[in-house]
């Protein structure tokens, strides 16, 4: 038997199982001792509107320059709870493993998930193990659900956006999703082009405490990029939207890989980003409390909110003419997050 490898008996509620959980996953997650295991975590009393969220990681591969799928996980859930103004409390993890995978890399991901969550301030309390045979999954997959309070009367919503909101990103687009393709597909891009994964909810603390009902909303762009999640608002709260081409932050590098693969940055994932639309009075307090936090350095405001005609998103390009904008089509780079 080797005993570095994940084995189905692992998956089986057995002898196996239970040591592959005190002696891994229980010890790296949480550190809950045998005697305080049970089926179900029992919470503390909620101090505000609870809020909830679930999300699964099947990203490939799994580890990339930036993260792993490990600390996506966290960081994914956390930001999914940021996005309504909610203070992230607790998370549970549900892990699919495939027969034969290395418990060293396993460390490594459960390693990556309790730091990402310490750093963020939040506790992994519960989660399920399971193990599928040679072939039936690639590796790990990760589910991970999230429960945080909202502690404050602010409508953070999508379709809260008004006319004259001005939209403020808090760093560079499509860092995330070129970090992980130009990885699965051993491309050698001359330069270091990491993931932008991180969690962002002390940065949307900072924003609520400098907004406060200024704020109207905040999203995540992370499947379908920018220019997804912008024509997503714009339905929801039935305005149209303006961007700014020569506004919108892009590193020389991540343009330069997307202008070789025929990709545009307003449509490549991001993990650690986040748009806030604010009041035009709000706008340039926002955005110096952004550009003060480690996570918003690169802030710009790149859009404006108009009235009519509702669902349209445009973009000024930087030689002066209008193009429209609409979601992405299809999947441009899957199994991304």
């Amino acid at each position: 038997m080797n005993n570095d490898l994940i084995l189905l008996g692992h998956g089986s509620g057995g002898r196996l199982s239970h040591q592959l959980l005190d002696e891994l996953i229980i010890p790296v997650l949480s550190g809950t001792a045998p005697a305080g295991q049970n089926d179900a975590a029992i919470l503390e009393q909620l101090a505000g509107q609870p809020a909830y969220t679930t999300d699964s990681f099947v990203v490939d591969p799994i580890f990339f320059p930036g993260g792993t799928i490990g600390s996506l996980a966290v960081h994914g859930t956390v930001n999914d709870l940021a996005m309504m103004g909610a203070e992230p409390l607790y998370l549970s993890v549900g892990l699919i493993i495939e027969e034969g995978f290395s418990k060293a890399d396993l460390e490594r991901i459960l390693t990556d998930m309790r730091q990402a969550a310490d750093q963020a301030g939040v506790r992994i309390v519960t989660g399920d193990t399971k193990v599928v045979p040679r072939g039936k999954a690639d590796k790990i997959f990760i589910t991970t659900s999230g429960i945080g309070v909202i502690k404050h009367d602010i409508p953070i919503h999508g379709a809260n956006a008004q006319p004259g909101d001005c939209i403020i990103i808090n760093g560079t687009l499509g860092d995330h999703g070129i970090a992980v393709m130009a990885n699965r597909e051993g491309l050698n891009v001359g330069t270091d082009i990491r993931s932008d994964s991180a969690a962002l909810n002390s940065l949307v603390s900072e924003i609520i405490a400098v907004a406060g009902h200024d704020l109207h909303v905040l999203r995540d762009p992370t499947r379908g990029g920018v220019a997804t999640t912008i024509k997503e608002i714009a339905q929801q709260s039935a305005v149209s939207v303006t961007l700014r081409e020569e506004a919108i932050p892009v590193t020389p590098a991540v343009r330069g890989v997307c202008s070789i693969l025929g990709l545009d940055p307003l449509f490549v994932a991001n993990e650690g980003k986040l748009l806030a639309f604010v009041t035009p009075e709000a706008a340039d307090s926002v955005l110096a409390a952004m550009k003060r936090h480690p996570l918003g350095k690169n802030a710009a405001v790149i859009g404006q909110v108009e009235e009519v005609p509702a669902g349209r998103v445009r973009m000024e390009t930087v030689i002066g003419g209008m193009r429209a904008v609409e979601m992405l089509a299809g999947e441009q780079l899957p199994r991304i997050c």
